[in-house]
């Protein structure tokens, strides 16, 4: 328990700080949100190393995302993801419907405009560790309703 008090705190400031340093014009260009989203990928990349030093190779992309829904999530967020939907052509969908970063926030409407800064950490951490695993992707996530979210990743062939 105390080590997620932790990481939410540390991530609140990360976010905090980011913005607190940045003049309003890197926040209306969305370099907050790249400065956050790339701290993510460093994170992802390197815990993904760590995660999978004693797993079996995966068989395929859909083998690799469900590993970021299950282990990789649940060691992060203390759960696995709820939902994973897929086409079948590159593009899953990662559903949590009680996201942790999002929970501390209140759930009025009025909070949906502050949701993107506090998921721009965690779509770098997914796309660092998919890029880790050999796959590049573009990582987007949308809230509709709190403490709910979805993540998009759209695998980019090479």
């Amino acid at each position: 328990m105390a080590d997620e008090a932790l990481f939410l705190l540390l991530h609140n400031e990360m976010v905090t700080g980011v913005y607190k340093s940045a003049d309003q014009g890197e926040v209306e260009n969305g370099r907050c949100i790249t400065k956050l989203e790339n701290m993510g990928f460093r994170v992802g990349q390197g815990l993904i190393e760590r995660f999978t030093k004693d797993t079996a190779r995966f068989k395929d992309e859909l083998d690799i995302m469900k590993f970021i829904c299950k282990d990789f999530w649940t060691t992060i967020f203390k759960k696995q993801i709820d939902n994973l939907r897929t086409n079948h052509q590159g593009i899953y969908v990662l559903q949590d419907n009680k996201f942790r970063l999002l929970t501390q926030m209140s759930a009025g409407k009025q909070y949906l405009d502050h949701a993107p800064k506090y998921l721009a950490f965690t779509c770098g951490l997914i796309r660092g560790g998919l890029s880790n695993l050999g796959i590049k992707s573009i990582v987007t996530a949308e809230v509709s309703a709190m403490p709910a979210c979805k993540f998009q990743v759209m695998i980019q062939k090479i």
